[in-house]
């Protein structure tokens, strides 16, 4: 089970001056709603590439098993903590000597328990994301974004947003990764 620490970054002023110029709005009235809809599509931009964008903190909760384990969230830029995590939620940092860490070329990372651990559950916090900040967003990705964020404001009275747009998802698609059975 992953849980999110912390929460997806600000969408930059200049990313919503990028959309407002996509929908050709000169007025600031909508920024508030834009920047909402913007931070959906970054979110759904993210679930649909499986891949978290701006770089953050997350967490695995894991089951103690002496084999290798992945992360789930990717890219994998560092794994900082491992701790034992009791029935009654209480945990204690387990020491570098308990396991060993690896974040392979793909940039998913992984940990394998080396002794034995008397609980049946480890915490691993790790950070993950494409890139330190949005302007380092891949031009694709950020287009993506923009025309995404520009249908939800066209369809914002809408029942009938179904599916992602097109050219959206072909704009994505190259950063998908794939997840093999």
């Amino acid at each position: 089970m992953s849980i999110p620490i912390d929460d997806l970054p600000d969408i930059p002023a200049d990313l919503i001056d990028e959309i407002k110029a996509f929908l050709r709005l000169d007025h600031d009235e909508d920024d508030p709603a834009i920047a909402e809809m913007a931070g959906s599509a970054s979110l759904l931009c993210e679930s649909f590439t499986r891949q978290l964008l701006v770089a953050r903190m997350a967490q695995d909760m894991l089951p103690v098993k002496n084999v290798w384990q992945k992360l789930s969230r990717l890219p994998v830029q560092a794994i900082d903590l491992v701790e034992s995590v009791a029935a009654d939620g209480l945990t204690q940092e387990l020491s570098s000597d308990d396991y060993i860490v690896d974040i392979d070329s793909d940039g998913q990372g992984w940990i394998r328990l080396q002794t034995a651990v008397s609980v049946s559950r480890v915490r691993v916090s790790y950070a993950a994301g494409l890139v330190a900040d949005w302007e380092e967003v891949p031009t694709m990705l950020r287009q993506g974004i923009v025309r995404m964020t520009g249908y939800f404001y066209a369809n914002r009275d809408s029942n009938d947003v179904h599916q992602l747009p097109h050219a959206v998802s072909a704009l994505w698609r190259p950063y998908r990764r794939m997840r093999m059975g």
